[in-house]
């Protein structure tokens, strides 16, 4: 059987991709490998399904690093709010949280991943699950079809390649799309990890005695080693067994990455300022002042009214500074060390877990390859993108899945005007 539109890949893109392209009339099939679609959707914000963020449009593509420019298009066919729109007019009501972040009221994504099937299924699309693809067909500069790994070939006049990267490949993403946009003629840019976890070769680190620990409103800055500060963010993190992890290293960590390879080292260095709201000699004062009011109790103990007290027996070791020591007896250049440490507590980062162990992909399909205005490649006629596979990447907190929604419904819309 012959379809006017085939999408590869059940998630995010490729589902609105199916939504997009039979609400214009085409007919639709959606193909995954996996037994069930929307498996990567259902894990999303912590099981939560973070489906967007309210930012203004041009506040929000800041927040995708990786090209997010390339959107501007894809934003004006279907933007963040058109995607609350969407998702309200399909009866579920959403909340907004910190930073901008869409979350259902239900607080479950199998809410978001529930609706979505409900969707391509009432709009007539066809699926077939468990039926990874083979190869996309390609004939005379164009796209004729696909053959899945059973033998079957199923014809197409366009198909849309929504097959993911390779971070999280129990959900099937596991960079089929790559070989099938090679294979038409495109280039991928290098891969990488990003929105992952950084490890660290740091004492304090390998003997996990600040394991566990979570920091919260900090700002954790990464450095080239030219000494120049190359990016800051604020908010959570925690230390683990292998590194530090929490939101602001997700966000750095593509950083890490770009500098380990620009540079050629095996180190990157970090510092974190545990009061961002404060300047060095504010926290030496208060710090001075709190010993000072309590002057016959043990520096140590003092501190742990001021710090995370599993950081204290370490800042004072760094600092040179006894913790046996009383008021009276405190050595005020160390001191003045001590609040410089608080401020920039540095960290040399070593590398990050694998692409597969990342939140998102960096790198993809070459952008220069495909027309942002309807996500079809300029290589091969029929042949659109959409979601991970692209060369695309955002940080944590609702991008990723913004840029995957408005390019997948913009290639299902454009694939489906393409055929008249």
């Amino acid at each position: 059987m012959n379809y006017d539109v085939i999408v590869i890949g059940g998630g995010s893109a490729g589902l609105m991709a199916g939504i997009a392209a039979s609400a214009g009339g085409a007919s639709v099939l959606l193909i995954d490998k996996g037994d069930k679609l929307g498996r990567k959707l259902g894990i999303s914000g912590g099981g939560r399904c973070n489906v967007t963020n309210a930012k203004e449009l041009d506040e929000l593509i800041k927040h995708i690093p990786g090209n997010g420019r390339f959107l501007h298009s894809a934003l004006a066919t279907f933007s963040n709010k058109d995607i609350m729109a969407f998702f309200e007019g399909l009866g579920i009501r959403l909340k907004e949280e910190d930073r901008g972040r869409m979350f259902p009221v239900s607080d479950r994504a199998k809410t978001v991943v529930d609706a979505l099937v409900s969707k391509v299924k009432a709009q007539g699309v066809s699926i077939k699950t468990n039926q990874p693809v083979k190869a996309v067909i390609y004939e005379g500069g164009a796209v004729a079809g696909v053959k899945l790994a059973g033998g079957e070939v199923i014809g197409a006049r366009a198909v849309i390649i929504a097959s993911g990267g390779k971070s999280v490949p129990h959900t099937g993403s596991t960079g089929d799309g790559y070989a099938w946009a090679e294979k038409a003629g495109h280039t991928i840019t290098e891969l990488f990890p990003t929105e992952v976890p950084m490890t660290s070769g740091e004492s304090f680190i390998q003997s996990k005695e600040l394991q566990g620990l979570s920091l919260r409103e900090v700002e954790l800055s990464v450095w080239n080693p030219k000494g120049k500060k190359v990016i800051t963010h604020d908010g959570d993190m925690i230390f683990t067994h292998f590194g530090i992890s929490g939101p602001i290293v997700l966000r750095c960590s593509q950083y890490v990455v770009k500098i380990m390879k620009q540079f050629g080292v095996t180190k990157v260095p970090l510092t974190i300022d545990l009061f961002p709201e404060k300047s060095a000699d504010e926290v030496y004062s208060e710090t001075l002042a709190l010993a000072r009011a309590d002057a016959k109790k043990l520096i140590r103990n003092v501190l742990k009214g001021y710090l995370p007290e599993k950081l204290v027996p370490l800042m004072l070791r760094k600092a040179g500074l006894d913790g046996e020591l009383t008021y009276d007896n405190i050595p005020k250049a160390l001191w003045v060390e001590l609040s410089k440490l608080i401020k920039s507590f540095p960290i040399a980062v070593n590398g990050t877990l694998s692409i597969e162990e990342a939140f998102v992909t960096g790198g993809g399909v070459n952008l220069k390859e495909i027309d942002p205005k309807t996500m079809e490649s300029k290589l091969m006629r029929g042949l659109f993108f959409c979601g991970e596979v692209l060369d695309i990447h955002g940080y944590t907190g609702g991008y990723n899945i913004t840029a995957a929604f408005s390019t997948g419904y913009t290639a299902g819309k454009c694939a489906a005007e393409s055929l008249t």
